[in-house]
């Protein structure tokens, strides 16, 4: 597969026979071939969702949008998106803990999220990943501990089902403003399933968190690719 970091959560990846979009509301798209493309956006944050997404179905290729719940396509949204009914057909709704089949091959499964919308496991061609969206170990110092122990709780519940599941490629969130709390949803979620790959994002373009881990970690040197600018790329 080939992997194109866009910016902040947003990735594009290329499988031999479909193409997967996430969280592109910034960033420059590579040329995107006629395969099938799948476009997701996890929740309605404007860091994750922009409706300039839907100026992909442009007649090119079969494109399917797959929403986190909280992004609405009501009227007055399809009205102020330019979103015509045609390609409003080509999206649908994602809520929490369920699973849909779609064409060429492709499953989708969601968890809730400790913030908005959903997270993603997408397996296509013997092939799983995971975008967590913000599904995240949320913990801020100017929180009450109730607060941070009930996200603490509410996390290790969500991402539960991933316990011991293969994943390919993972994207999950490696905060810069958590501080000395950043890597404790990516720890966890490296202890939890059995990731081989590991982009970490939500980063605010500020990398150095993932030296930080690493040195804490060592362990995870080989899983974890460092992102160190737009536009990158890797081909796993």
């Amino acid at each position: 597969m080939r992997v194109t970091f866009l910016a902040h959560s947003g990735f594009l990846v290329e499988l031999d026979g479909a193409n997967f979009l996430f969280d592109w509301w910034k960033g420059d798209l590579p040329p995107l071939s006629d395969k099938p493309l799948f476009c997701f956006a996890t929740h309605g944050h404007s860091d994750h969702f922009a409706p300039k997404i839907f100026s992909l179905d442009d007649g090119s290729r079969e494109v399917r949008f797959l929403l986190g719940k909280g992004i609405k396509l009501s009227p007055e949204n399809q009205k102020k998106w330019g979103l015509s009914p045609e390609t409003a057909e080509k999206c649908a709704i994602l809520e929490g803990n369920e699973r849909t089949v779609l064409p060429h091959g492709v499953t989708v499964e969601t968890l809730p999220s400790t913030d908005e919308g959903v997270a993603l496991i997408i397996t296509c061609e013997g092939k799983t990943l995971y975008h967590a969206g913000d599904l995240n170990w949320w913990h801020w110092a100017e929180e009450p501990g109730d607060w941070n122990r009930n996200m603490e709780a509410d996390f290790k519940r969500y991402i539960e089902p991933l316990r011991g599941r293969s994943i390919d490629l993972a994207f999950a969130p490696l905060d810069p403003r958590q501080g000395t709390a950043a890597g404790w949803g990516l720890l966890y979620l490296l202890e939890l399933a059995e990731v081989h790959r590991l982009i970490p994002m939500h980063q605010w373009k500020d990398f150095s968190p993932t030296q930080r881990f690493l040195e804490e970690h060592p362990q995870w040197t080989e899983t974890l690719l460092p992102v160190e600018q737009m536009g990158q790329q890797w081909v796993l």
